[in-house]
């Protein structure tokens, strides 16, 4: 596939466009690593005593969730923007699926680390202690948000004090009523999230199929921008919350991850208008 702007009369104009996105993709893949940082960190506190094989989903759920991603987003990138339409072949068709079906299995599998983690914070029960400032200096640690601990100190304890306290079973983690609620909201958000795009990609991978088959699309098109419409506002609203009750890294990547998905389907648009134009052309040069 062969980009139309690219007989536009300002190329400077395109060249400045595909340095953003490549850009927005670039930022996606430090966002991978913040990702890992942070889920690394948030392992000491919920699995102290030791993470099993069956517990990685829910320990990585979003680096596990971002690797996939980038992979699915530089496939789509391939096969809608930068390899030509003669060079894909059935068999390159055919790996290009495989590799876009291995990485949907790691999305699911970060989808159900996703559902655990929110499981895990249901779980959690009222505590009770006659001062959690005899809790600093061992082994329990305070929730502030989603993936967030910090030793108890002084200042902190003397705060929870003064609150109805939550523990979340199996750990030493604890933390303030309020803070647990907007946790349980955080994890909702995180499961919806992976769940609205999951169902975008499954809407996707429908439109590349016809584009490569060659197929009319007219009927289906229109049906698919408007639940595409949809899920993309689902998303958005989901940053939004991230924005006022989460932290910024999960703002910023839902954002960027939004940014990219806009060049996917503007790719896809303009596969449509090539292919349009390539149809176009011999009844042009009948008459």
């Amino acid at each position: 596939m062969m980009s139309v702007f690219l007989n536009s009369p300002r190329p400077s104009l395109y060249l400045l466009f595909q340095v953003f996105k490549y850009a927005i993709y670039s930022l996606l893949v430090v966002n991978l690593y913040l990702f890992f940082q942070e889920n690394t960190a948030a392992i000491a506190h919920t699995f102290s005593n030791g993470i099993e094989l069956h517990q990685l989903g829910e320990a990585y759920s979003d680096t596990i969730d971002t690797l996939s991603w980038v992979l699915l987003l530089l496939l789509f990138e391939l096969e809608t923007y930068i390899v030509n339409d003669k060079y894909l072949t059935n068999r390159v068709k055919l790996a290009l699926f495989v590799l876009r079906s291995l990485s949907y299995v790691f999305i699911f599998y970060s989808l159900y680390g996703y559902i655990s983690r929110y499981i895990a914070v249901l779980s959690a029960s009222p505590f009770s202690v006659a001062d959690a400032c005899n809790l600093v200096n061992t082994n329990f640690s305070q929730i502030i948000s989603l993936n967030d601990y910090q030793p108890l100190n002084a200042a902190s304890c003397s705060e929870l004090n003064n609150t109805d306290l939550m523990r979340l079973n199996g750990t030493e983690i604890i933390g303030s009523l309020e803070a647990y609620e907007i946790i349980e909201n955080l994890a909702v958000v995180d499961v919806i999230n992976a769940l609205t795009w999951v169902l975008i990609v499954v809407v996707l991978e429908i439109d590349v199929y016809l584009q490569t088959s060659n197929k009319v699309m007219g009927p289906f098109l229109s049906l698919s921008n408007w639940v595409k419409a949809g899920l993309y506002g689902t998303l958005l609203a989901c940053a939004i919350y991230w924005w006022i009750d989460g932290d910024f890294l999960d703002f910023w990547d839902a954002f960027l991850w939004l940014i990219a998905f806009v060049f996917i389907e503007m790719n896809i648009f303009e596969w449509q208008e090539e292919i349009q134009q390539k149809n176009r052309r011999p009844t042009n040069q009948t008459a």
